[in-house]
C-alpha cells in the first residue's frame, strides 16, 4: 500500500461516513416527494442538517447544499456581488486575498470581465498571511464601493491560518459582508459559523472524510444572495436542484465525526505535522518550510499540512520520483496539478517562479500514522537527488541549445 500524504486534496472516507452513504444508497426516494419514500429522504436530509449546522456552529436554516466546496465559493461571491449590486449600484468592488482558492479567484475574475466588478488584491506577507490594517484602509478609502470581503479560513496549500474575525469585525463597522472558504479549515480546526460573524462561509464533504460531490454553503439568515440555479427553488430558493440524500447523509456523519474527534485528533496530526518537518529538514536541510510556523501548536497553520520548497529541482520530478517510491504527495492544490505554472499563492508570498517551482505539500489525515512520515523521510533524500539531478540537467540542455542557436 502508497503511503498516502496527500489528505488536504481528499481524504479516504471514515466508518461513519460510508455507513450512512450505503444505508442511504439502498434508498430511494426525492426528498422533495410527498408520498412516504419522499418524506423519509426529507426526513434524513433535516435531520443530516441539523447535524451539520451544530459541528459548523450554524442554524440548521443557514445550512445551503451543495455539490461541494466549488459551487459553495461560486454561490457566495457572485451572489453576494449581485444582490449588494442590486441594493445600490454604487458597490463595485470586491476585496479578496490574492491566496484564496481557484474557487474564489477564479470567480472573481469572471466577475471583473462580465460583470464591471474591480477586484482589490490584498498584499499578503512571507507567509500568505493578510493583514487586517490593509483590509481596514482599503475599505475606509472609500467604503460605499465595496461590495464584499472574501478570505479563506486556512489556505489549502501553504496552511496558513487567517485572522478571520478580525477581518470581519472590520467590515461590519460598514456593513460589509464578507465570505470564507473555509474548506481545508473545517474539520481541522476548531471553528463556529455564528462566533466568526461571517456573512457566507464555504465547506466540503470530501476534505473530513465524507463523499466526493458534496457541500455546503452557510449562509446567514439575514443574508440576502442571488441564485446560481434557477429551477425547482430548494434550500431557500437560493440552490435548485433535487437533493442528493445519500451524500448529504455521509456528509452530515463525516463531520459529526470529525468535530467530535478533533479535540484528540488535531493534537495528534499536529505533532506528527512537527515530526514530518523535523525530518524533513534534517534529512534536506536546504528545503524551506513555508507557510506560517506553528512549532507550540497554537493553530496558527492546519495541523496535518507541512509545505516545503526543494531548491534546485522541479516539484512535479520530485512527485513522481517519491510516486515512485510509494509516497503520494503533491506541488499544491489538486484543482491545479498538471498545469505547468507556479503557484500563485507562493508567488503572492515573494517567491520567485524558480523557488516556486520547487514546492511539494505534505499533508496528513485521520489514517496518517509515524510510520507514513518515516517513509517519507527514508525515500526523500534518494528522490530529491535524483529530482536535482534532472533539473540541473535540464536547465544546462536549455543553456546548452540557447548557446548553439544563430543570433
Amino acid at each position: 500500500m502508497p503511503v498516502y500524504l496527500d489528505h488536504a486534496a481528499t481524504t479516504p472516507l471514515s466508518a461513519q461516513a460510508l455507513a450512512a452513504l450505503t444505508r442511504e444508497l439502498s434508498r430511494c426516494g426525492n426528498p422533495s416527494s410527498l408520498h412516504g419514500s419522499g418524506r423519509h429522504a426529507r426526513r434524513v436530509v433535516e435531520e443530516a442538517r441539523e447535524v451539520l449546522a451544530a459541528a459548523a456552529g450554524a442554524h440548521p436554516s443557514e445550512v445551503v447544499f451543495t455539490s461541494g466546496g466549488t459551487e459553495a465559493d461560486n454561490l457566495a461571491v457572485k451572489g453576494l456581488y449581485w444582490s449588494r449590486r442590486d441594493q445600490d449600484p454604487r458597490r463595485w468592488k470586491i476585496i479578496c486575498s490574492p491566496v484564496e482558492h481557484h474557487a474564489v479567484l477564479d470567480t472573481v475574475e469572471w466577475l471583473e470581465r462580465h460583470e464591471d466588478a474591480q477586484a482589490c488584491w490584498l498584499p499578503v506577507d512571507e507567509n500568505g498571511v493578510v493583514s487586517v490594517d490593509d483590509i481596514r484602509a482599503e475599505i475606509e478609502a472609500d467604503p460605499e464601493a465595496v461590495a464584499l470581503v472574501t478570505v479563506m479560513w486556512a489556505n489549502n496549500e501553504v496552511g496558513s491560518v487567517q485572522p478571520v474575525a478580525d477581518i470581519v469585525q472590520v467590515a461590519h463597522e460598514y456593513g460589509i459582508p464578507v465570505h470564507s472558504d473555509a474548506v481545508q479549515a473545517f474539520g481541522s480546526l476548531p471553528l463556529s459559523f455564528a462566533a466568526s460573524g461571517l456573512d457566507t462561509m464555504a465547506i466540503s464533504g470530501h476534505k473530513i472524510g465524507g463523499p466526493v460531490g458534496v457541500g455546503a454553503l452557510l449562509v446567514g439568515r439575514a443574508v440576502k444572495l442571488v441564485p446560481l440555479l434557477h429551477g425547482g427553488g430548494q434550500e431557500r430558493d437560493v440552490r435548485s436542484g433535487t437533493l442528493d440524500t445519500p451524500s448529504i447523509a455521509a456528509f452530515a456523519a463525516a463531520a459529526d465525526a470529525a468535530v467530535t474527534n478533533l479535540p484528540e485528533e488535531g493534537p495528534r496530526l499536529a505533532r506528527l505535522r512537527e515530526r514530518l518537518i523535523a525530518g524533513v529538514s534534517a534529512a534536506i536541510p536546504e528545503a524551506v518550510l513555508r507557510g506560517t510556523p506553528d512549532p507550540s501548536l497554537a493553530g496558527l497553520r492546519l495541523p496535518g499540512n507541512a509545505h516545503f520548497t526543494f531548491p534546485g529541482c522541479e516539484g512535479d520530478s520530485l512527485l513522481f520520483l517519491l510516486d515512485l517510491a510509494g509516497v503520494e504527495s503533491s506541488t499544491g492544490s489538486a484543482c491545479t496539478a498538471g498545469v505547468p505554472r507556479p503557484s500563485h499563492v507562493l508567488l503572492a508570498m515573494g517567491l520567485s517562479e524558480e523557488q516556486a517551482r520547487g514546492a511539494q505539500r505534505f499533508s496528513l489525515g485521520h489514517t496518517s500514522t509515524e510510520s507514513d512520515v518515516e517513509a517519507l523521510v527514508a525515500a526523500l533524500p534518494e528522490a530529491y537527488a535524483r529530482a536535482r539531478k534532472a533539473g540541473m540537467a535540464g536547465h544546462a540542455s536549455s543553456i546548452q541549445t540557447a548557446g548553439t542557436q544563430q543570433p
